[in-house]
């Protein structure tokens, strides 16, 4: 068993977001193209030898017992395997929390991943993420990392090729949203208009960062747009500033904007630091190396 180890959880966000059915247990059935950006919050992990679950965090009012992802992914871990051992964990967090950037799926990932490496568990890639989907649908793909279209509840995942370099420019505004709310309110909409997928995926192939732009779509817009009119005017804003298409990133409400370059992304940020709108800015680029990884 190693000592001590550091870990990154990277955002992530949906360059398409597509809702195609539900399951009688009343979980959505998606059609998403995941992407995971360079803004990471950082976990260090060290094994201890008294068998308890030690975490701590620079977030204020973040919990810290079993309600926590991390926290559950240690235990289930130890439980799992049968580790006598424990853990001290501390997060530091970078990615805003309630943001449609998965970063509680991605410290979760993390953590699974180097509870794994400190305990010394050959723990095949696909037993992992069967774990990681115990724990949350976007799990799964938060061990993957990079460029992937993600379909069922989120668990069948496909790599695609890797996003061109961009710059992409993250805003969200001071407003919380309820993944939960918005899917429910989802299903009283009956007639949407559904994102290219298929044509997102040749763009991707292609390498073509324009025709990715043109098919930026997230039906789940139609729920968090209407009642945050917030978003549309940092889309609006962003536009103006030179972005090539703006999109929502999951249930929202954090907007982002592609750029063609890192440096127009982070122009753009310090053009709009003072928009009362925004509480939390980040101009970011993709990532294409695997997640979760120090």
């Amino acid at each position: 068993m190693t000592g001590e180890i550091r870990k990154k959880a990277y955002a992530k966000i949906n360059l398409g977001l597509d809702v195609v059915g539900r399951r009688e247990d009343g979980y959505h059935l998606v059609k998403m193209i995941m992407q995971s950006v360079d803004l990471a919050d950082i976990l260090e992990m060290s094994v201890t030898e008294d068998d308890q679950i030690r975490l701590t965090t620079d977030m204020p009012g973040l919990a810290c017992d079993e309600s926590n992802l991390v926290y559950r992914a240690a235990a289930l871990i130890k439980e799992r395997y049968h580790i006598r051992k424990g853990l001290r964990i501390r997060l530091e967090k970078h990615i805003p929390m309630a943001a449609g950037l998965a970063g509680g799926s991605s410290d979760c990932a993390a953590a699974l991943r180097g509870a794994a490496e400190l305990f010394a568990l050959d723990i095949p890639e696909p037993e992992l993420r069967e774990l990681g989907l115990e724990l949350g649908a976007d799990v799964p793909y938060c061990l993957m990392g990079g460029t992937a279209l993600s379909e069922g509840i989120g668990e069948v995942l496909t790599p695609l090729e890797d996003m061109p370099d961009c710059g992409i420019l993250l805003a969200k505004p001071a407003a919380e949203v309820s993944t939960a709310h918005v899917y429910r309110a989802m299903d009283a909409i009956s007639d949407y208009r559904h994102p290219d997928i298929d044509g997102m995926i040749e763009a991707i192939a292609k390498g073509d960062l324009s025709q990715i732009t043109d098919r930026l779509a997230n039906v789940l817009e139609y729920v968090t747009v209407d009642e945050h009119e917030e978003i549309v005017r940092i889309k609006d804003a962003m536009m103006r500033l030179g972005a090539m298409e703006t999109l929502m990133s999951g249930s929202g409400p954090t907007v982002f904007g592609i750029f063609e370059t890192y440096e127009e992304g982070c122009r753009a940020k310090v053009a709009l630091s003072d928009n009362p709108l925004i509480r939390d800015m980040f101009a970011v680029r993709p990532v294409r190396n695997r997640i979760c990884e120090a």
